[in-house]
């Protein structure tokens, strides 16, 4: 007989909730300070960085830098923990960014348990299905452009408004296809793991119940994630710097009006990061 995986009620939310979680994103980051834009700042030179090595490989760039977002809520775990702080009315300043990153190491007897291992498997799942996007993208364009894609202004003047062919569309499309399963898995999973104490999988089958429960304001939320994302990429990247540390925090609003989490058993206080917990 199957085991049932226990999972927390989710919350029915309306369509416009969305704006209201971006609207309390702003005051966290005008509470948190430069520790917050700081994680902004790192994503935009690490997209540079990217596009310094990728620069003149338009299909390598195309698929890094939209690989590179799929991993977006994995690095963003510190700006969950930063509201976390906030909301407990705690200190939110660089020790909480420090204390989340070790708190892993500090809290867990058993480094060998699946409780302690749930962020790196996730990130890692996140990871390979970057790389399969970066590996599906550069095929795509190279096997079907009309000519050799090279930089970000053949893409754009032989893919993007190309008069004949489909191939922008069907990246478009392939794109989309890849993300909506990495959307729904991730959308309130990693800050339920870093709040709560459950598995990977109750995470993942909890964020798809919320989609699932909520399509419209689901579906609202990822066409707000996708327009900050390219407004911020489409400024030569200056704009993920509030974009970035703005999602991360709207996404910690996100799952607190989402998931009902008063029947999970809490992980320790980031304020107590190295009081041992074992393997509760």
């Amino acid at each position: 007989m199957a085991h049932r995986v226990s999972l927390p009620t989710v919350r029915n939310v309306n369509l416009w909730q969305p704006l209201v979680w971006l609207g309390l994103a702003w005051r966290d980051m005008a509470r948190a300070g430069w520790v917050s834009v700081a994680h902004g700042v790192a994503m935009a030179l690490a997209g540079a960085g990217i596009i310094a090595v990728a620069h003149d490989r338009f299909w390598l760039l195309a698929g890094a830098l939209s690989g590179f977002l799929v991993v977006a809520p994995i690095l963003a775990t510190s700006l969950y923990a930063l509201s976390r702080a906030l909301e407990r009315k705690e200190n939110a300043d660089a020790g909480v960014v420090l204390r989340t990153w070790l708190y892993w190491q500090n809290s867990h007897g058993n480094k060998w348990g699946n409780d302690y291992w749930c962020l790196v498997q996730f990130g890692s799942l996140l990871a390979l299905a970057a790389t399969g996007w970066v590996v599906t993208s550069a095929a795509l364009i190279t096997l079907l452009a009309p000519v050799p894609i090279q930089t970000p202004l053949d893409f754009v003047h032989h893919v993007v408004l190309a008069k004949e062919g489909w191939l922008f569309e069907l990246w478009l499309a392939l794109g989309g296809v890849m993300a909506a399963p990495m959307f729904a898995s991730s959308v309130v999973a990693i800050p339920l793991l870093l709040d709560r104490r459950v598995s990977l999988l109750q995470a993942v089958l909890t964020s798809w119940q919320v989609v699932l429960a909520n399509p419209g304001p689901m579906a609202l939320w990822a066409a707000l994630i996708m327009g900050f994302t390219l407004l911020g990429l489409g400024s030569l990247l200056l704009g993920l710097i509030p974009v970035i540390p703005m999602l991360g925090h709207a996404s910690w609003h996100a799952y607190r009006a989402l998931v009902d989490t008063q029947d999970l058993p809490e992980r320790a206080p980031l304020s107590s990061p190295y009081v041992r917990s074992g393997d509760r």
